[in-house]
């Protein structure tokens, strides 16, 4: 996993650096500091970045109207700042994690913990995308379901509205609320839009949604949908 940390306090960049290093062992691929966003921006455009740690008071700049189009890219963000009253308008548009500072080493921890496949406490609540250079949001609420486009995701709304979104489903999933699961490698639905499983030919199944729509369950995932549907 290839990690940025954006910060403009040497001190703290080389700490947190220090205890992801000391907590995430070999998870690491690369990890790599900056102190500006357009620093940050050039190294995100020619590097594969999976995680961003971004400081939201970079050089005395309100680094949160930024955040929104981070949350919008491929890779997870995870916000370092000591305004933790602004924690839960990060969570609402699909950051992974907030840390506040001062931070220990227990509190990166938590953070390695949610980057490995924890849910998260406050999942969000709109996931923004770019859209024609501008940041939509989408609330969580008018998403019937979402699929593959190759390596990014398309938000499937309940009007048919169709939103390409440029994290894939596996990261998709680790902000969305624990309601939606994932019934296939290409979908990801909401748990209650489901009203049956269905066994087809040739060894395949499916779900009917509450719609009337009918999208493939993997071979993999009958079992765990069937349980968490009660049967």
């Amino acid at each position: 996993m290839n990690v940025l940390i954006v910060e403009d306090e040497l001190v703290i960049a080389q700490r947190l650096e220090r205890l992801l290093r000391q907590e995430g062992g070999t998870m690491w691929t690369r990890i790599e500091r900056c102190a500006t966003l357009d620093e940050a921006e050039i190294r995100v455009a020619k590097e594969t970045v999976d995680v961003v740690f971004l400081d939201l008071n970079l050089n005395g700049l309100d680094g949160f109207d930024l955040l929104a189009d981070s949350a919008a890219q491929a890779f997870h963000t995870v916000v370092v700042s000591a305004h933790t009253d602004r924690a839960l308008e990060a969570f609402e548009i699909g950051v992974l994690d907030f840390i506040g500072k001062p931070f220990g080493a227990e509190r990166v921890r938590k953070t390695i913990e949610r980057l490995r496949g924890a849910r998260p406490e406050h999942p969000a609540t709109a996931l923004p995308v770019r859209t024609a250079g501008r940041i939509h949001f989408i609330g969580i609420d008018t998403i019937a379901y979402v699929r593959a486009a190759g390596s990014y995701a398309e938000l499937v709304l309940h009007d048919g509205t169709v939103y390409a979104h440029r994290k894939p489903l596996d990261k998709l999933l680790s902000v969305l609320p624990a309601g939606f699961i994932r019934i296939h490698r290409a979908y990801l639905i909401r748990l209650s839009d489901i009203t049956a499983l269905h066994a087809r030919e040739g060894s395949r199944y499916a779900v009917t949604l509450a719609s009337g729509e009918e999208l493939p369950v993997g071979r993999t995932r009958v079992a765990e949908v069937r349980r968490l549907l009660g049967g």
